[in-house]
């Protein structure tokens, strides 16, 4: 075990919570017999701890460190994710594009950028051909070329159905709109402002192996490292600890030099529920999410020879977990990961922000306190300087935030009814005598509407 905690500037945590944490990771190690578990934890853009347990190689047996690259797999999507949604930003696609106004030679043209990155395109899984046997990873031309042989295995936004092969062409689009390969553009937009030196398509010398250890005999098997070609936007990057929790701290809190706050957040956004009897597990722009109890934590695991990875985030708590392992099967560090945030945030919650007293708004003075629509309660209230309005005993899902949009017209940029017009209506004299909220009569008293 190399336990080490960084950051000065972190708030530490608790020794009697870094031993749980220690002991819970050590026991998963021997549990799922990995060669190596390694665990970082982030919390408001610090590392506040990483743990080892196990070897990084066997055959001489090298301990893992924070620095040690390992192959993250299919937490590579985001990233091609992150490159197209900066691309959308920049007006250069749209979501609802098809494949072909970017791929105009392939087929299966019909394919939306949007589906492809939620899973929902009902292409096939895997590009064209055995190659998870043969390891013969196909290149650009012969990816667009056999795309014709690939299936349509299900209508589109039927069912979420998980495809190797949509990620793989999304990187294409990338390449074609930016003229270069994609691990620049992934190099350029996403590693580099974000500090992430060690985290690349080629490891170093140095780089963890990969295991798969029989579930019977016990004994490690080393996997090979193949090259990937043009399916690397779907799962090829190496990473370490230190780069992958510096990924995680701008999923939790966006620089809008690589990626607007507002789009991370519509990208962890669930397109679609996976379980739909317990609402469990999402999956949005290319982030996954889970709920555990009133907790949700978005971001991916991912999965290739030798090497199984998770990443969680708590947004709102600004945490999040990194976890790896260097063998193929028999454990499972995306489930780790939430465990992780749960223990923490149970011990040391996140600290609550202190209430201060509005500074005074007189322009909406008028509009506060309680109204009537639909025989139902609206109270407008003040909130760090912002109009709100919620429905009383509605929740936090039935609250609308409001931005001034010109002379006594406001929209919802937040919340319940998002993109709708709150107009306000005076009397002669100035007085407002009502509003409408999405064309809906709002009063000062309870009206039916044929009282209107």
């Amino acid at each position: 075990m190399l336990p080490s905690t960084a950051g000065a500037s972190a708030r530490p945590l608790d020794p009697a919570l870094v031993a749980r944490i220690d002991h819970l990771v050590a026991s998963r190690q021997r549990q799922w017999q990995t060669p190596n578990l390694s665990v970082g934890l982030v919390r408001d853009g610090h590392l506040i701890h990483t743990v080892h347990a196990g070897s990084a190689r066997l055959d001489p047996a090298v301990p893992a460190t924070d620095d040690t690259q390992f192959l993250i797999g299919s937490v590579t999507k985001t990233f091609t994710a992150v490159a197209v949604m900066a691309l959308r930003d920049a007006g250069r696609l749209d979501l609802d594009d098809r494949l072909d106004a970017h791929l105009p030679e392939v087929a299966h043209g019909a394919l939306t950028i949007r589906r492809m990155l939620g899973h929902l395109s009902g292409l096939q899984r895997e590009p064209v051909g055995r190659v998870w046997e043969t390891f013969d990873n196909p290149d650009a031309t012969r990816l667009l070329a056999e795309l014709a042989a690939a299936e349509r295995v299900l209508a589109p936004h039927e069912v979420f159905h998980y495809s190797n092969l949509a990620f793989a062409l999304l990187g294409q689009v990338i390449e074609r709109l930016e003229g270069r390969p994609w691990e620049d553009v992934i190099r350029e937009r996403i590693l580099r402002p974000l500090g992430m030196s060690r985290t690349a398509l080629t490891p170093g010398d140095d780089r963890a192996h990969g295991y798969l250890v029989h579930p019977f005999s016990g004994v490690a098997t080393p996997e090979p490292v193949t090259d990937l070609k043009a399916t690397a936007p779907m799962g090829g990057l190496w990473s370490t600890v230190t780069d992958l929790t510096r990924y995680a701290a701008f999923l939790a809190d966006p620089d809008p030099a690589v990626l607007a706050p507002a789009t991370v957040e519509a990208m962890c956004r669930p397109l679609v529920i996976l379980d739909a009897d317990t609402w469990t597990l999402g999956y949005g722009l290319s982030f996954g999410m889970v709920r555990r109890g009133e907790r949700v934590y978005v971001g991916h695991g991912g999965a290739m020879p030798g090497f199984l990875t998770g990443l969680r985030v708590s947004r709102k708590d600004r945490l999040g977990a990194v976890v790896w392992v260097n063998s193929s099967a028999g454990a499972e560090p995306i489930v780790l990961a939430a465990d992780l945030l749960d223990l923490v945030l149970d011990a040391e919650p996140t600290a609550v922000t202190t209430w201060v007293p509005e500074s005074p708004t007189p322009d909406l003075a008028e509009l506060l306190g309680p109204w009537w629509s639909e025989g139902e309660e609206l109270v407008f209230t003040v909130r760090e300087g912002r109009l709100w309005a919620a429905v009383r005993g509605g929740g936090p899902l039935f609250e609308s935030r409001f931005v001034a949009e010109g002379p006594d017209r406001f929209r919802v940029d937040l919340g319940r009814e998002r993109g709708e017009l709150l107009e306000i209506v005076r009397d002669a004299t100035g007085l407002v005598t009502r509003m409408y909220f999405a064309t809906y009569a709002v009063t000062r008293q309870p009206l039916a509407f044929a009282q209107l």
